[in-house]
């Protein structure tokens, strides 16, 4: 029997990122979508169900599995009701605003035998995928410096309060670092300290809307690093290895297409063109490489499959709480840093 599965908004992030993959997969049913007045979702998914509450979700007994993609300040609230109502939950990221908060929701998940994941699509990203192939494939050598970037221009302030009002959730380095950090952690792990600068660029901001971070490892550094000023973009991936490099735009199109209400599909939906292959100048056998690397496919329908699987078969989650919490922490740290403008030693935070 398919999982039956709603989503607790129909923004951008529901209506893109999460209701394509779920009603593709067949072993999904995409029962019904939290819309407080519209009725948006039935355009694209004729017979849905229509909530006007999270109450009357967590009441509908067939509902398994939640889809928290409401704005990161509730995430929290949210995706513990959701738990404590029997369901399981993926919530998006940023996971929650505090440390704590990430800890007690991985614990009420275990305490109530429920499945939590955090929604870290960019793992499943074309550009992303290329990236991790070339270094755990080990043609740069041990990596020494690595920068990754999630750059755009963009000075207008967006209508969505909770992305532009000072409070818990808002800000660029809630926004965006977590797609950084987490693919950070991917590669190389775990680092030992933080170092970050946060600030407000645009006219008329009163948030973060730039951070550059810089994560500090036995031999490695990487620096991750976003901001809205920038019209002509850095490469977004830059690793440096004691045999070579590698340079990668970032080229993933899925979510231009998804914008488009392109459908995806399971294979080869969203490739990205040839004009954005990675740059590989390395050496291998004695020999002087350098090349452009073709780029795997992405497709965000991977992360969906790994969480039908962990429902039904019980394997591990493609992405963890402990993976939301390990990110929470170095966003934590990044913050603390940034005010104190020293280098903060994350094995003292946990």
């Amino acid at each position: 029997m398919p999982i039956k599965t709603a989503i607790l908004s129909f923004g951008m992030s529901g209506r893109v990122f999460h209701a394509p993959f779920i009603h593709l997969h067949p072993g999904f049913e995409l029962v019904g979508i939290w819309e407080r007045t519209k009725s948006e979702s039935t355009a694209f998914y004729p017979g849905i169900k229509i909530y006007r509450s999270l109450e009357e979700i967590l009441a509908d007994e067939s509902v398994e599995l939640v889809i928290v993609n409401t704005p990161t300040a509730t995430h929290f609230e949210y995706t513990k009701k959701v738990l404590e109502a029997g369901k399981h939950a993926v919530v998006e990221k940023a996971f929650t605003t505090t440390v704590a908060e990430a800890i007690e929701l991985k614990e009420l998940a275990e305490k109530k035998h429920k499945q939590l994941s955090v929604f870290q699509n960019r793992r499943w990203d074309s550009d992303f995928k290329t990236v991790r192939k070339i270094v755990e494939e080990g043609w740069l050598g041990e990596v020494v410096e690595a920068e990754i970037h999630f750059d755009r221009f963009k000075e207008e302030l967006s209508p969505k309060p909770h992305k532009e009002v000072p409070g818990p959730g808002a800000g660029i380095l809630n926004d965006l670092s977590p797609h950084l950090i987490d693919q950070a952690l991917v590669l190389f792990g775990a680092p030992q300290m933080v170092f970050a600068d946060l600030r407000i660029t645009r006219p008329g901001s009163k948030v973060d809307d730039y951070f550059e971070i810089l994560l500090y490892y036995p031999g490695l550094r990487v620096r991750l690093k976003a901001g809205y000023q920038v019209r002509e973009p850095f490469p977004a991936y830059v690793i440096h290895g004691r045999k070579g490099s590698f340079l990668k735009s970032r080229g993933d199109v899925q979510e231009a297409l998804l914008l488009k209400d392109t459908q995806p599909n399971t294979t080869d939906w969203a490739m990205e063109p040839e004009s954005e292959q990675g740059l590989l100048h390395t050496e291998k056998d004695g020999e002087i490489i350098r090349k452009r690397i073709p780029t795997l496919p992405g497709n965000y329908y991977d992360y969906y499959d790994g969480i039908y699987k962990a429902i039904t078969n019980h394997t591990a989650m493609p992405v963890t709480a402990a993976d939301g919490i390990r990110v929470m922490q170095i966003i934590n740290a990044a913050l603390q840093s940034s005010e104190e403008k020293k280098v903060i030693d994350l094995y003292s935070l946990i």
